[in-house]
């Protein structure tokens, strides 16, 4: 996810961006693509991956994420900022933090936001070093002023813990009503290679900060060599903690090693344990989703609203040879049922339907929605496949075996095969309906109204927006209209 850097990629790699003109001939060659997304959040060029700090604010979604403007490598992170009155619709509002003081010279890395006296302020990783040194990471601290522009304080917060690996990043800020303190969790490493969470605690929320210790989760002491993105929800009265373990092998999720993942249970400041009341869970079964972040200062704590990054550490995409790369997912609905995280699309996004299309076709528009209720039986179709119904997206279900599977090995654009094509999902309670986003180069299946989620980038050529699907109940297809304004913004 984190790229280190040499002396000769600094000059072209790691540099501030300044103006639009710098970029201006990569926005316009982005534009130019044929895998530009219509309703979800791109970057203005270059490469997007994870989302930063989401908050809600005065009827005003603020959601920025973590970029690099000159093209698609993980090269000089800046923050982007973008905003929503409904979470569907956006506008870029241009860079927010630029990576412009000593401690964050060589990136502005992942964090969040709190609202503080009306105020936003945002916690992210600061990267400090210069050509010839290791990175060094510490958490600093920035406003979000009256007049939009950011305002970084003059020092950090907090610098790493000497007894930790120097993995440690993406600091999540939040307060904790039993104990009447602030906490940030941050990602970590321990000094023999294993995955943790640190916690810090203050009094304020900005200052006096302090290393509270290693929070202790009981059965998961050695799950992954590093936790990333952590946090903590609180959603109907039950404690849900959120992390992206890497380097983990998981069963069901091919041969992927970084994960996007939460345990639901309890925590425990004073005595720093989230205790789970079950197994982990992946937030979502598809190929690319990562870095998920949930909207902070909401007043309905009977859910969360979720936001992730569709792509994977490490991964490759076809547009990056247009030099472009990354969007976000669809923002999310979560609440609990069963003992499980369930997704769901925000209502809202019936605004973004156009037109009804006629089924009898069999071709989809480049951005769609598809409706569809099963029979009790097994279940087929594909999707994005050419128009005598060979290759494309397989979506099987064996009601057997209560298997639902999703194939991505047809499409005439394969990419990131090493972590595997085919993904797959027990359904306990059988295949009952599906929801499907298609947008110009993802897809994002909701099954069982939000039981499971597989969200995947895709690249159809120009002969692959034909589908076929067997016996079902109903199937409705709607064009989707644009929810992004793509202007140039910085």
């Amino acid at each position: 996810m984190k790229k280190s850097i040499n002396t000769k990629e600094y000059k072209s790699e790691y540099r501030i961006l300044k103006s639009p003109e710098e970029i201006k001939k990569l926005h316009e060659k982005a534009l130019s693509s044929a895998y530009r997304q219509t309703y979800h959040i791109q970057p203005v060029s270059g490469l997007l991956n994870d989302p930063n700090g989401f908050v809600y604010q005065k009827g005003k979604w603020h959601l920025f994420y973590q970029w690099c403007p000159w093209g698609a490598f993980h090269g000089m992170k800046h923050w982007y900022q973008i905003s929503s009155d409904d979470l569907i619709t956006w506008k870029n509002k241009g860079v927010f933090l630029r990576p412009n003081t000593y401690f964050d010279n060589r990136g502005v890395f992942s964090g969040s936001a709190l609202v503080k006296d009306d105020d936003i302020y945002l916690y992210y990783t600061g990267i400090h070093g210069d050509q010839t040194t290791d990175m060094m990471a510490s958490t600093c601290i920035a406003k979000l002023k009256e007049d939009g522009r950011s305002q970084k304080f003059s020092a950090p917060l907090f610098g790493p813990n000497p007894e930790y690996t120097r993995e440690q990043r993406d600091p999540k800020i939040l307060f904790d009503h039993n104990t009447n303190k602030y906490y940030i969790l941050m990602g970590g490493q321990t000094k023999d290679l294993k995955g943790c969470i640190l916690v810090y605690e203050s009094e304020k929320h900005n200052s006096g900060w302090h290393f509270k210790g290693q929070l202790k989760v009981p059965g998961y002491e050695d799950f992954g060599s590093m936790w990333e993105c952590p946090s903590l929800e609180r959603i109907s009265n039950q404690d849900v903690l959120i992390f992206c373990p890497q380097n983990l092998h998981l069963e069901d999720h091919g041969q992927g090693t970084n994960h996007n993942g939460y345990l639901i249970g309890s925590m425990d400041f004073n005595t720093l344990t989230f205790t789970p009341e079950g197994t982990f869970g992946l937030l979502d079964f598809g190929f690319d989703s990562y870095a998920a972040q949930c909207a902070a200062n909401l007043d309905d704590d009977s859910k969360a609203i979720l936001i992730a990054w569709m792509g994977l550490p490490g991964g490759t995409y076809p547009t990056d040879q247009e030099e472009w790369s990354g969007c976000l997912t669809l923002p999310r609905e979560l609440t609990i049922r069963h003992k499980r995280l369930i997704q769901r699309p925000l209502p809202q996004i019936l605004s973004l339907r156009g037109n009804r299309i006629n089924p009898g076709l069999g071709i989809l528009p480049a951005a769609t929605e598809i409706l569809i209720a099963t029979y009790p039986q097994d279940f087929n179709m594909r999707l994005c496949c050419k128009g005598d119904g060979s290759g494309g997206i397989l979506i099987d279900y064996n009601d057997k075996t209560q298997v639902f599977t999703m194939d991505r090995s047809g499409m005439t654009n394969r990419f990131n095969q090493e972590i595997g094509e085919v993904r797959s999902r027990i359904l306990e309670h059988g295949l009952t309906s599906l929801r499907i986003f298609i947008d110009n180069s993802s897809i994002e299946i909701f099954v069982n109204d939000g039981d499971a989620v597989f969200s995947s980038r895709i690249f159809p050529e120009m002969n692959e927006h034909n589908y076929i699907v067997n016996e079902c109940r109903s199937l409705h297809i709607y064009e989707m209209h644009s929810g992004i304004k793509e202007s140039l913004v910085v």
